[in-house]
């Protein structure tokens, strides 16, 4: 009976496997049949590179495409400490009891719809931002990354602890009988032996940092430039994409976002194949 029941779990698994696969090449030979007219034509690559002034006939996805890399990078850069340090509060310093609970509102956090992290941004970031620097609208490059961080950061807190507490307990015991305090503990065993999870973590909070659309769409500003400062509004692909698709279907703003489409993914599957080469490339020098 239990052979049966591994089998049997085996084979969804493996089912489940299969037509995730299945969608995501789905997705992408969808985005790759509508967008061949531009490939074809050799639209694509002037779309990477043009601006986007239909009024000159130019429908170029860059200002897009650096709006989109600048605030990925900019939230990431702002999430990765703070999840750092709050996983390390769960996980180590932190009592038990103290550390569960603040694991519990975390857990809450990812519930949380994104728009009413756009509404909290509209309404309490935007003003900070306008207030401290004196300047502009708040909707900007800086807003958008600080709202994106704390929209990510559960993601790669629970990743981060889920991976801290798979350390043995021995390896701690064994710092611990040396005279090694918590952050010891943290820095020379824990971190080197969870390293793969991190990398997941960062993996899929990335991932979710460039396919987010309503923060970016709420509090980014939209203004179709390329951004020469953090203070500077911008418009990211996801955002291009949902503000332009109710356009005419022969228009090249409509042809447009399935440049957006196919850039995005692209430079998605890059990013996570880049940082699972680098991942593959560690394991096996631990062998």
């Amino acid at each position: 009976m239990a052979k049966w029941l591994e089998k049997l779990a085996e084979r969804i698994l493996t089912v489940s496997a299969l037509i995730s696969a299945f969608i995501t090449v789905l997705i992408f030979a969808f985005l790759l049949i509508f967008g061949l007219p531009l490939l074809q034509g050799g639209q694509w690559f002037g779309l990477l590179a043009d601006p986007w002034s239909p009024r000159e006939g130019l429908y170029g996805i860059r200002p897009m495409l650096m709006g989109t890399v600048y605030i990925s990078l900019l939230g990431m850069a702002f999430a990765l400490p703070l999840s750092f340090g709050c996983s390390a509060l769960i996980s180590v310093f932190a009592p038990r009891r103290f550390g569960g609970f603040l694991r519990k509102v975390v857990q809450l956090m990812t519930g949380i719809p994104t728009v009413v992290y756009g509404f909290v941004g509209i309404f309490l970031l935007v003003p900070m931002v306008r207030e401290i620097f004196q300047g502009g609208s708040g909707m900007c490059v800086l807003t958008a990354s600080l709202m994106l961080a704390v929209l990510i950061s559960p993601t790669l807190i629970l990743f981060f602890v889920d991976g801290f507490d798979r350390v043995p307990r021995s390896y701690l015991d064994a710092v611990a009988a040396l005279g090694g305090n918590e952050a010891q503990q943290f820095i020379f065993v824990i971190l080197p032996n969870a390293w793969r999870s991190v990398l997941s973590g960062i993996v899929l909070a990335f991932g979710r940092a460039l396919g987010d659309t309503l923060i970016a769409l709420m509090i980014a500003g939209n203004a179709v430039q390329t951004p020469s400062s953090i203070l500077e509004s911008a418009r990211t692909l996801t955002a291009h994409i949902a503000l332009v698709i109710a356009s005419d279907y022969d228009s090249p703003e409509f042809k447009s976002i399935f440049a957006c489409g196919l850039t995005l993914y692209l430079f998605s599957a890059a990013v996570v194949v880049l940082i699972r080469s680098i991942g593959a490339i560690f394991g096996r020098k631990e062998r």
